[in-house]
């Protein structure tokens, strides 16, 4: 019932919003040096680097999304903050913005794509042509970072970090794969890959009906948990493809009963999903829903349906008697209990209020991995950047030390995976009537992303 989403919920994966647009390796944790200054949490600063490190920085600042460019740039701020400025956080607005780390200056000079793919390329265009920068990082739209990859980064081979975009074919498809193509933050393909395992291993799941938005977002969705199901023994028992905003669900809902699903998977935006949850709730379905935790917007919109149609106050036993979940999450605040994580939920939320959303664990290891390789290279050049990020294990992340691990195939960094219990909200700082629940399980990085001779990796760096 919860969704996730690249810029819009969806339940079954988190994922892009493309909306109206389009509509173990070997690692290497960097160096030291014991002449380098120290940061406040201990770690190793610049071995020798001094200098400026200029990144044009693509997010969704304006409009009725801004909430996902927001949580996106405050989440890389942290990660700056963390590693050696403890006083820095993030504006989410347009300009130059500055956090030292060690000798080395990051200049992150701050654009709103205002999540159109048209606007995100003729930004990202001037930033590398312009700006000069050494490194590009961002994008929330799928539609947005494919345009960008496949018109700058890769004409112009300026090293340039996705996140939070979600699509899987970002760093799966030989269009947009490239050795100086990364991305730190979950993609559609780890949703699946870990929910779709939770359910095979640990429910009486054996059949599931796919239900998906008619466009890239969607049907990323329903390929990637087909393959991981199908791969571990459960049937497929029917697909369907609606329009955004689709309403008429009752008749679906039946097919799929009809089908004999015991489980359904649905990828939608916020646009869809409150229609599809309340006449499954007034309904009289069989099956269980499944799918993934979505950033605050989404989940207090789909919380305030089950109030309407459950009654408050929520409470476990009602949420537990709704046949929702359990769900997958890429982070929350509450899913990992480590020091970095602790350090950065303190830090995040003291900056802005709410604690530390579905995106901010990747965008925050998006800027540890940069400091980490000018730190290992010595040097601030985006090239020499690059070639120290290729199978980085990034030492610093909120999932913990080592906690994600860049893979030399196709430069995705693998990370952990959470599933979890919806359960009514008692966080202050969180705006939505649910929340995760503590984990019920964690599925290992190893396991989550697209192994390198699966026949889905079109990419092979």
């Amino acid at each position: 019932m919860l969704a996730t989403a690249g810029a819009a919920g969806v339940v079954g994966l988190a994922g892009c919003t493309g909306g109206g647009t389009n509509t173990d390796d070997e690692g290497n944790g960097g160096g030291d040096s014991t002449d380098s200054p120290t940061s406040t949490d201990g770690t190793t600063m610049n071995g020798g680097a001094s200098g400026t490190v200029k990144i044009g920085v693509l997010q969704p600042l304006s409009g009725d999304l801004k909430y996902y460019g927001q949580q996106a740039v405050w989440g890389f701020g942290q990660g700056f903050n963390y590693k050696g400025e403890p006083d820095f956080s993030m504006t989410a607005e347009t300009g130059t913005q500055t956090a030292t780390v060690g000798d080395v200056d990051y200049e992150m000079v701050v654009r709103d794509t205002q999540l159109s793919a048209d606007t995100a390329q003729t930004l990202a265009t001037d930033l590398v042509q312009n700006e000069g920068v050494d490194v590009l990082f961002g994008c929330t739209s799928s539609a947005s970072a494919t345009r960008v990859v496949k018109t700058v980064a890769k004409q112009a081979g300026t090293p340039t970090i996705i996140g939070p975009a979600a699509s899987a074919s970002i760093t799966s498809a030989s269009e947009t794969c490239a050795p100086n193509v990364f991305r730190a933050n979950e993609n559609t393909a780890m949703d699946a890959r870990s929910g779709g395992q939770y359910v095979a291993d640990n429910t009486d799941v054996s059949s599931v009906y796919l239900f998906g938005a008619d466009y890239s977002f969607g049907k990323a969705v329903v390929n990637n948990y087909r393959t991981v199901l199908e791969a571990n023994g459960i049937d497929i028992v029917g697909e369907k493809f609606v329009p955004q905003g689709y309403s008429e669900w009752e008749g679906l809902l039946e097919n799929a009963e009809s089908a004999g699903a015991e489980g359904i998977v649905a990828g939608f935006t916020v646009a869809t999903l409150p229609q599809l949850f309340t006449t499954f709730l007034n309904g009289d379905y069989s099956y269980r829903v499944f799918g993934g935790f979505a950033t605050q917007i989404t989940t207090g919109i789909l919380g305030q349906t089950l109030q309407k149609v459950l009654g408050k106050p929520l409470s476990e036993e009602k949420l537990m008697n709704a046949n929702l979940g359990p769900f997958t999450t890429r982070y929350h605040w509450n899913q990992y209990d480590n020091e970095i994580n602790s350090a950065f939920v303190d830090s995040y939320t003291s900056a802005h209020g709410i604690v530390p959303d579905l995106f901010t664990s990747g965008t925050f290891t998006a800027a540890s991995a940069l400091t980490q390789a000018v730190e290992a290279s010595g040097s601030t050049e985006g090239a020499d950047i690059a070639a120290e990020m290729r199978g980085m294990v990034v030492a610093d992340t909120p999932k913990g030390e080592d906690g994600y691990e860049f893979q030399s195939y196709n430069n995705q960094a693998r990370s952990a995976m959470t599933i979890a219990n919806t359960v009514p909200n008692d966080t202050d700082s969180w705006n939505a009537p649910i929340k995760p629940s503590d984990p019920v399980a964690t599925i290992g990085k190893g396991s989550t992303t697209i192994p390198k001779d699966s026949s889905e990796m079109g990419c092979n760096l």
